[in-house]
């Protein structure tokens, strides 16, 4: 990304965004879905999901397990549509059962977060899809995968999703910045159908577009370069062997959290994020820990949002990571945990993550 601006509509730029578009479709694990590229973030990939898909009036399901669910709910209101959403405790996983249980023939879309960034829980996508052909509906399916994608196993075409959404901040090592969405033909054929207003997140142009790698708007021309040599990092190492890393490392992580006598906030083991882990804590305050981590370790963890406030905090480890810079992390954990008023034995969750890769090799 460090090198003069390129001009967006110059001739250096479509072979970046070629490349970046197919490995994309690769890292999503679609070979029919087209992909949508934008200045932006989540929020707006929220935005591109909603407004290409659904009218004003229509209803929509989805379930409350995190702020992030709950806020794409939310811009779903905003622009008219009906959502019938579902309150859950935040730590749980959205349950196939449920999915099940309350959809209707008249929801035209079900909204779901992958993994929940604010609790640190995952949710079966496919099962979810499996649940929804249960009921002989057949509304679309609509998936945040901000904090999955690129770091836990993630299928478009085998779960027929119709629209996946992410940023460029997480699984793909990238500075925030670009928005991005991969959309089913037949979420396609829809965007060609719904009237709802829509200009700047109309996927119909930037995907006619992309075709020819050039953009309707100006994108980040440098990030484009950064998203190239990210998705070729995660193909040299193999999707398969980023997600198995991701996964060791987030059991570490976790064996630590046992060996500190804390709670984690996903009681379903199966469910646990392993992009991120929310800790629960219990007679202090969680903010206090990342206060003490910033003000003395230069330790950046994330704070509990929302109804979590003050009771939760979280350790992220997933991107461009591994067992060095976790131990680090732990420690550093340990000594805010201390420092807040926590009395951690120093020292118990680095050996505990040590002890747990030791076992489990490579």
């Amino acid at each position: 990304m460090d090198r003069a601006v390129v001009d967006h509509r110059g001739p250096e730029l479509p072979e970046v965004t070629l490349e970046a578009v197919e490995r994309l479709k690769h890292v999503f694990r679609t070979e029919t879905g087209s992909i949508a590229m934008w200045a932006g973030s989540g929020t707006g990939a929220w935005e591109a999901a909603i407004v290409n898909t659904l009218r004003p009036g229509e209803r929509a399901l989805a379930f409350n397990n995190g702020i992030f669910a709950e806020k794409f709910s939310e811009v779903a209101r905003r622009f008219g549509v009906v959502v019938d959403e579902v309150d859950m405790r935040w730590g749980d996983a959205v349950a196939p059962d449920r999915v099940a249980g309350h959809l209707r023939p008249e929801h035209a879309a079900v909204l779901i977060v992958h993994n929940e960034t604010s609790t640190g829980v995952t949710t079966d996508v496919g099962g979810i899809r499996a649940a929804i052909d249960s009921t002989g509906h057949d509304p679309l399916l609509l998936v945040d995968t901000v904090s999955s994608l690129g770091s836990i196993d993630f299928r478009f075409d085998d779960w027929r999703v119709d629209v996946a959404l992410t940023g460029s901040q997480k699984g793909l090592m990238l500075p925030p910045g670009m928005a991005f969405v991969c959309v089913s033909p037949r979420a396609l054929e829809r965007s060609r159908e719904v009237d709802t207003p829509r200009s700047f997140y109309d996927w119909g142009p930037v995907i006619a577009a992309m075709q020819t790698g050039y953009f309707p708007a100006t994108p980040p021309t440098l990030e484009l370069y950064g998203l190239r040599e990210a998705l070729r990092m995660l193909e040299e190492e193999g999707l398969d062997n980023v997600y198995a890393r991701h996964t060791r490392l987030a059991e570490g992580v976790r064996q630590a959290v046992q060996a500190w006598d804390l709670t984690l906030l996903c009681t379903d083991l199966a469910r646990c994020s392993n992009s991120l882990t929310a800790v629960a804590v219990d007679g202090i305050d969680a903010d206090a820990v990342l206060r003490e981590g910033e003000a003395h370790l230069h330790l950046s963890l994330g704070a509990g949002l929302g109804r979590l406030k003050g009771r939760a905090f979280r350790i992220g480890h997933l991107g461009a990571l591994n067992e060095l810079e976790v131990i680090a992390t732990l420690g550093g954990v340990e000594l805010a945990l201390n420092l807040a008023g926590e009395p951690v034995e120093l020292g118990s969750g680095v050996a505990a993550a040590m002890r747990y890769w030791q076992q489990a090799g490579w």
